[in-house]
């Protein structure tokens, strides 16, 4: 098959692959159970490459790149590029109404696709199937140090989605006159969530908040 040009590895057990390219859709014997796997897969592979590529980075550096790795548009990019919907099985409902270049049909797959690879040739060759297809966008990241500011970031989601800007308040201000602690709660008018940071300074307790608020709206 092509496909397997395109992505890079050939399969011994051609089944895996077939099962993999099956949405639920066409059969019972779909891909589903693959994906499942590949998600677990994928996620660890590419923490391991942020590990290695970013050593001071902390967790929440290191989870926000992730997840921008790994959500559902870049995969779905991805499956674009190798053309999988191509060569996807799907019910006629799914044929009519355009599932082979839905993103999230897209997304599942390729996903399953890595699952059938570690199941037909082992982690390794996951793992390099996977950093091979992810090159351009791990390349893409910014340098250590340049990530943009929490709050930055936050004001450009909220923006992106038409939402209004954050208001940050000063909650508290404890410690010794030498060694202060801010408290800062970060708001967004109309958004159900709120979000408590702390820091030795204003600034910093306004990024924290900021950092903490994003991640809630992130994992909505």
């Amino acid at each position: 098959m092509q496909l397997s040009r395109e992505i890079g590895y050939e399969f011994s057990d051609r089944q895996l692959l077939e099962r993999a390219l099956t949405h639920r859709s066409a059969s019972s014997s779909n891909n589903e159970r693959q994906e499942f796997l590949g998600d677990a897969i994928l996620g660890f592979i590419i923490a391991e490459a942020l590990y290695q590529r970013f050593p001071r980075a902390d967790e929440g550096q290191l989870s926000r790149l992730r997840a921008s790795l790994v959500k559902r548009e870049s995969l779905a990019g991805i499956a674009r590029q190798h053309s999988v919907g191509v060569y996807l099985s799907l019910g006629p409902g799914e044929l009519r109404s355009g599932g082979q270049s839905r993103a999230s049909i897209l997304a599942d797959a390729l996903e399953a696709l890595l699952g059938a690879i570690y199941l037909d040739g082992g982690y390794q060759s996951a793992q390099r199937v996977t950093l091979e297809l992810f090159a351009d966008r791990l390349d893409a990241l910014p340098s250590e140090g340049q990530e943009k500011d929490p709050k930055t970031r936050l004001q450009e989601y909220l923006q992106g989605r038409r939402l209004p800007l954050p208001t940050y308040t000063i909650l508290d201000i404890f410690g010794s006159p030498h060694d202060q602690r801010f408290q800062v709660v970060c708001r967004v008018e109309g958004v159900e969530l709120e979000a408590i940071g702390e820091g030795n300074n204003r600034r910093g307790a306004e990024q924290a908040s900021a950092e903490r608020l994003l991640g809630q709206l992130e994992r909505r």
